[in-house]
């Protein structure tokens, strides 16, 4: 999709049509609050079935703009300012300060921010997390699992998982809140000082569950992150897995160009 507001790209017809309602969003001619036409409406301007028009209207949808109201139709998105993921969101100096990660970038953007604590207790690791944690699938760690909301507006989705032989000791880290730097200062005050974190990046539509969880219409874009937090010595002591929605986050990194 990258018409200009008013003209018709190239390919299927329906393609062609989500195109154009879509720049009609990013143009501002469609304004946030506003109805998109009904399907009769856009039958008539279009010449096309409404089986056509069904087909833009998916397309239409996963491009994140609009969301669909039970028996209203869909209605052009209210979307809050882009919040910027940092690869400087780890420092030591912020944990030091007390600050956790979402807060502190929150803060520095001036959003109103709101973490919602879901679940917090152990749990058979699933295998993916058990591999990365170099423990046997199924093995008992961690879990805690949050919601984090930027003016209101659920944007994120994230579980913790944590080995057990590492947490057990570590009282705070099974409390709704953990203490001022969060997780992390927690585990570098037990001695797992901190040397790398490594994440992975998918970029994919979301599931019905997911569309539900983050308040996105059906098929929306979101960002799938893996994050593994290892150690001077070695260990992964973390691995996070985290669903964002793609339309609230720009992603910044600093890469070193010397060896």
């Amino acid at each position: 999709m990258g018409t200009a507001a008013g003209g018709v790209g190239s390919g299927p017809r329906y393609v062609q049509i989500a195109d154009e309602i879509v720049q009609q969003i990013r143009a501002g001619i469609l304004k946030p609050g506003d109805m998109v036409p009904s399907e009769s409406e856009l039958v008539e301007r279009y010449g096309v079935s409404g089986g056509t028009i069904r087909k833009a209207m998916v397309e239409v949808r996963a491009s994140g703009l609009v969301e669909t109201r039970h028996g209203k139709g869909s209605i052009v998105k209210s979307r809050p300012p882009v919040r910027h993921r940092s690869s400087d969101r780890f420092r030591r100096s912020l944990r030091q300060g007390g600050q956790a990660a979402y807060l502190a970038e929150s803060a520095q953007s001036g959003a109103t921010a709101k973490v919602s604590v879901l679940y917090i207790g152990p749990m058979d690791a699933p295998e993916d997390a058990a591999q990365r944690l170099g423990i046997p699938a199924g093995a008992q760690v961690l879990a805690r699992r949050r919601l984090y909301f930027r003016n209101g507006t659920p944007v994120e989705s994230a579980t913790s998982y944590l080995p057990w032989g590492v947490v057990k000791d570590i009282p705070e880290l099974f409390a709704e809140n953990p203490g001022g730097g969060g997780i992390y200062a927690r585990l570098e005050d037990h001695g797992h000082e901190f040397a790398e974190f490594v994440e992975t990046l998918q970029a994919r539509p979301a599931s019905k569950a997911e569309s539900s969880e983050l308040a996105l219409s059906p098929g929306a874009p979101v960002v799938h992150l893996i994050r593994e937090a290892r150690t001077t010595a070695g260990l992964v002591v973390e691995v996070c897995d985290t669903l964002m929605a793609a339309d609230q986050f720009v992603f910044e990194y600093r890469i070193p160009a010397d060896d």
